[in-house]
């Protein structure tokens, strides 16, 4: 991504005040500005007697970033992945890691989209309780008071055939690592993943294999109204965020999503068209209610063909 040094012809805003202001926190390129506290940064400009200007300079970057940011998947980056060798996290549901081929990808920021209760939640809760009982750390975010403990235990209970002892072993191997914690607007979701992106640098949780956020929508909506580049400029920069945290530490993002109103009565997957390309995988839950049978459709995803699907029985 491009100096701010080679945007100042083009916009006056980035001017070398704001360059100054920026560099101090450590900020030269439009990717560092992406992974500092936007949130921090604006506050700071009240310490500056141009405090208006810097924040219209700041509003500039993050529209240039919303009109201009590239395809968040390419050629070099799905070679990197392949050559890496990443590995898969499952999902807890065998039917759904047997048509993922292996589950989750590491490395990878994959989207669960459906209407309520179609299963997105338990999914959710059934890959953490899969992971955190054998590969390792999850970190669970919860903005809408979807987590539960009993929920994970039953999850456990189910899924093991242990005696009375090696059960309550294997519930508190989960439960300890699970991190779950409550994040009710995109400020605090920026302030969580900052502080897990510096926590992973200086290898305080190098343990962690997944990273839930149920759900990432209702955090962002709120920020999407008014139709102004600033709210849809977070969003891509969480998006950026995201992936540079599943890529660089090799964790397995999962972010829920919910749908609305479409065209002519049907329905599409919140958060618009400048999403839509953030995440690597797609995936569309839906359920029969009647038949008590769940489906999992590709609408989009780097090694599988769009509309692919699946049936399985939710647990």
């Amino acid at each position: 991504m491009p100096l701010l040094s080679s945007l100042e012809c083009d916009y006056p805003l980035i001017d070398s005040d704001f360059r100054n202001f920026c560099s101090s926190h450590a900020i030269i390129s439009v990717e560092d500005f992406l992974l500092h506290d936007l949130y921090v940064l604006v506050i700071s400009t009240e310490q500056h007697h141009n405090s208006e200007r810097l924040k219209e300079g700041i509003t500039q970057v993050l529209t240039i970033i919303n009109k201009q940011h590239q395809p968040w998947v390419d050629g070099l980056e799905l070679l990197d992945d392949a050559l890496q060798n990443k590995r898969f996290l499952p999902t807890g549901c065998r039917s759904i890691d047997t048509f993922l081929d292996g589950g989750l990808r590491e490395g990878y920021l994959t989207e669960l989209v459906g209407t309520s209760s179609s299963g997105k939640t338990q999914i959710c809760l059934q890959a953490a309780s899969a992971v955190a009982k054998n590969w390792g750390k999850i970190v669970f975010l919860d903005s809408g008071n979807s987590f539960s403990p009993k929920r994970i235990a039953q999850i456990v209970t189910q899924t093991s055939d242990l005696s009375a002892y090696e059960l309550d072993k294997a519930l508190q191997q989960v439960m300890n690592n699970i991190v779950c914690l409550s994040v009710f607007d995109i400020f605090t979701l920026f302030e969580v993943l900052h502080q897990l992106k510096n926590n992973l640098r200086s290898q305080i949780d190098q343990h962690i294999r997944m990273l839930v956020i149920d759900s990432i929508s209702s955090l962002i909506t709120p920020i999407l109204g008014g139709g102004g580049a600033h709210g849809h400029a977070l969003m891509v920069s969480v998006g950026f965020l995201l992936k540079w945290l599943a890529h660089q530490h090799d964790i397995s993002i999962l972010v829920t999503n919910h749908m609305v109103a479409g065209e002519r009565g049907t329905s599409k997957p919140a958060l618009g068209e400048s999403w839509r390309s953030i995440p690597h995988a797609r995936l569309l839950l839906s359920r029969d209610h009647i038949r008590n049978i769940s489906s999992m459709s590709v609408l989009r995803h780097p090694h599988m063909a769009t509309g692919d699907r699946v049936e399985f029985e939710l647990q």
